[in-house]
């Protein structure tokens, strides 16, 4: 496993966290252990299948129950918090698709095959 290496801005390292976290959750905890077939990349996992086959809503659906959750399940709110994001993620992803633009549309340099080919996994902030 190959670790990502993001520089933040003070400003900014607060939020970093949180998407560091959501990764975690995705790619190494709960996601990872209901969702995920054998190294098979979070595009192609279920969250985002069933986003193509029956549009936005459902991501986005599901983000808003895990966030509404998240009101009421204490200690278990933060990780429902997560959840909604990588629910919003997969939204991201297949609308990306779905309106022919590169993944991070604000990013030129990113480049998600290559980061997939590369094995990269997991990440870090500093």
């Amino acid at each position: 496993m190959k670790t990502i290496s993001i520089a933040a801005g003070s400003e900014y390292q607060a939020l970093l966290g949180v998407f560091s976290a959501a990764f975690n959750q995705a790619s190494e905890g709960k996601g990872k252990d209901r969702h995920a077939k054998s190294d098979e990349p979070f595009e192609k996992q279920k969250i985002c299948e069933i986003t193509r086959r029956v549009g936005l809503g459902f991501p986005l659906g599901q983000a808003i129950k895990k966030a509404e959750e998240s009101l009421r399940l204490g200690h278990r709110g933060p990780a429902e918090i997560l959840g909604a994001i990588n629910y919003l993620a997969a939204a991201y992803i297949v609308l990306q698709e779905e309106t022919n633009h590169p993944p991070i549309a604000d990013d030129p340099f990113f480049d998600a095959e290559e980061l997939h080919k590369s094995g990269t996994h997991a990440c870090e902030n500093n």
